[in-house]
């Protein structure tokens, strides 16, 4: 859970994890005082003594929130007073370095422009603390590190509640000899020296630099500030206090672990040559317990459940699934059969009608109730509508609108070939595949009998491909072009024109009557309409009495005059002249 609240001083927590089940323990009405949860150890122990509430003590004493699993180390429950590594060491605090500083703590023996440098140095590796920053940040840090480097159940045999007084003597043993050995604190100094190697990073530490020395790796171990850390957890050692092991570096928590197991319950290690180790950790042998109800599990069964232990007891009562028949809890011994949020017990997985055994066999479900396949399809199943049989349980359908069908049945009507996920197309209540659907229904052109799968032409109420509606005579394409029919075939107008066309007497040119032209006829001679004009006055005639006068025609009034100008000819007057109607032509679509 990410921190919801930093805590500085005073508090002795670090962070308080939201909608901890131990947070809102603290905020209940059981708990009488509301101060509770800002209280020291000490405090917290004289109020559970008082009122009689062993249960809230021994989740503090745990490591881990009994509630919810949050790591002491990084959960409100853990309490502790703010004291220096010296402190905590029992060592001679002697005068206490300046800090020069925005912290409250600087190495010993440097200037101030030289703890300045020391700071600087850290660069990324300045600890941090979600929630504060600077001194705040530094100080929650430093009072977690110290919790977690240096536990005091490791420095003191006063501060071991699970210590057997059998072992006491191994413990004093084992505290001596780190002491003497191994435990020691760091030396900051300003490097005047030649460049010389980290230990930690094998980097040159350069003339002029601050530089940390590990006296018991050595009088010429030294580390940038950044490298001084621990080797197993990687955190920078807190006030340089460390150990030395094989020739590397450790806090006092990870330096012990090297050499003892340490209990995952109570935090403190294990001089016993008995123990547990279960679930790839060591535990007291009376430590590895029920994470319900804390009996314990060492010579037990116990069932996992999200990293945590139980006994079967509580594994059952707590999580264990209700037979849905029965309504009896399904142990761990009996197999939890389910279907749908719904849990069975193996012998109690039946037909709810014939009381049939299910199990390993096809089955319905209908209103909450389980059926087998013969009582299911009795009861409600629908039937396929190509073939009229029921749908047995388990059976894949296929729907279509409100229709379906079995998995064969669903084929085309005319190849019978299952359609399965292919594309189809229905037409009156019948399933085409798209081949038998073309082959069938779709539009064949009229020329070359072949499917027109995109824009056509008609022509007499009949389909023609583009390409395929061409004039009869050159067989160039009509399509978007204008033409004219002769025996119901189709011509361009050149070629229509060319082949059963009238000529004009006057222009010679066919007379096609495409574009509605008019034309006039007298006896077996042809005119376009604007070509029937007077031959002396260019006079058209159309409508008018005309005279002809050989292959020409005159208007009466150049009749008149060439009859007074010349008694010789005879004239022929017509009384009047003939129009017809065009020809009719086609448009295509």
């Amino acid at each position: 859970m990410p921190p919801t609240e930093t805590v500085t001083e005073g508090m002795l927590c670090l962070t308080r994890h939201e909608n901890c089940p131990w947070d809102q323990a603290l905020k209940s009405s059981e708990i009488t005082w509301s101060g509770l949860q800002f209280a020291c150890l000490k405090i917290l122990h004289l109020y559970c003594r008082v009122f009689d509430r062993e249960d809230v003590l021994d989740m503090v004493i745990r490591k881990t929130c009994k509630s919810c699993g949050c790591e002491r180390l990084q959960h409100a429950v853990y309490h502790e007073e703010l004291a220096s590594v010296r402190d905590r060491l029992g060592l001679r605090e002697g005068a206490r370095p300046a800090a020069h500083h925005a912290y409250d703590w600087a190495p010993a023996g440097l200037t101030a422009k030289q703890t300045e440098l020391y700071w600087s140095s850290l660069g990324e590796r300045a600890p941090t603390v979600p929630g504060a920053s600077g001194a705040a940040a530094w100080r929650a840090w430093r009072t977690r590190a110290l919790a977690s480097q240096l536990p005091r159940q490791d420095l003191s045999l006063a501060h071991c509640n699970h210590l057997e007084d059998k072992h006491r003597q191994q413990y004093e043993d084992f505290v001596s000899a780190r002491n003497e050995i191994a435990l020691d604190i760091g030396e900051a100094r300003q490097h005047h020296d030649a460049s010389t190697e980290c230990l930690g990073c094998n980097k040159l530490i350069r003339t002029g630099n601050i530089a940390v020395l590990a006296p018991r790796l050595g009088d010429d171990a030294l580390f940038h500030p950044a490298c001084f850390s621990c080797s197993e957890c990687c955190e920078l050692l807190v006030e340089l206090a460390y150990c030395a092991f094989d020739g590397r570096l450790y806090c006092a928590r990870h330096y012990a672990e090297r050499l003892k197991p340490r209990c995952y319950a109570c935090d403190e290690l294990i001089f016993s040559g008995e123990y547990t180790k279960a679930m790839n950790k060591d535990w007291h042998s009376g430590h590895f317990c029920c994470w319900q109800c804390d009996e314990s599990l060492t010579g037990q069964r116990y069932v996992l459940r999200d990293d945590h232990p139980y006994c079967i007891k509580c594994y059952e009562s707590v999580f264990a699934n209700g037979c849905e028949e029965c309504s009896k809890t399904i142990g761990i011994d009996s197999k939890d059969l389910s279907y749908k949020d719904k849990h069975w017990h193996e012998a109690c997985f039946l037909c709810a009608k014939c009381r049939v055994s299910l199990v390993d066999k096809q089955f319905g479900s209908k209103l909450d109730k389980i059926y087998c396949g013969n009582c299911y399809d009795a009861q409600f199943a629908s039937r396929c509508d190509g073939c009229g049989e029921v749908f047995r349980a388990g059976t894949k359908k296929m729907e279509y609108k409100t229709r379906q069908w079995h998995e064969k049945c669903f084929c085309c009507v005319v190849c019978k070939n299952a359609i399965g996920t292919k594309s189809f197309i229905p037409r009156e209540q019948e399933i085409y595949c798209a081949g038998c659907y073309e082959d069938k229904f779709a539009t064949r052109c009229v020329k070359c009998n072949k499917i027109i799968t995109q824009g056509g032409v008609t022509y007499k109420n009949e389909p023609w491909h583009r390409e395929c509606f061409t004039c009869t005579n050159c067989s160039t394409s009509l399509a978007g072009q204008r033409f004219t029919s002769r025996d119901e075939k189709p011509y361009c107008a050149e070629c229509f024109g060319e082949l059963f066309a009238k000529r004009c007497t006057s222009c010679t040119k066919p007379i096609t009557g495409i574009g509605g032209t008019r034309f006039i006829s007298f006896e077996d001679r042809h005119w376009h309409n604007d070509c029937f004009i007077c031959a002396q006055c260019k006079t058209s005639l159309v409508g008018k009495g005309f005279i002809t006068d050989g292959q020409d025609i005159i208007c009466p009034e150049c009749a008149k005059q060439k009859l007074i100008d010349s008694t010789v000819v005879p004239l022929v007057v017509s009384a009047r002249n003939w129009v017809m109607s065009p020809s009719a032509s086609v448009d295509v679509e």
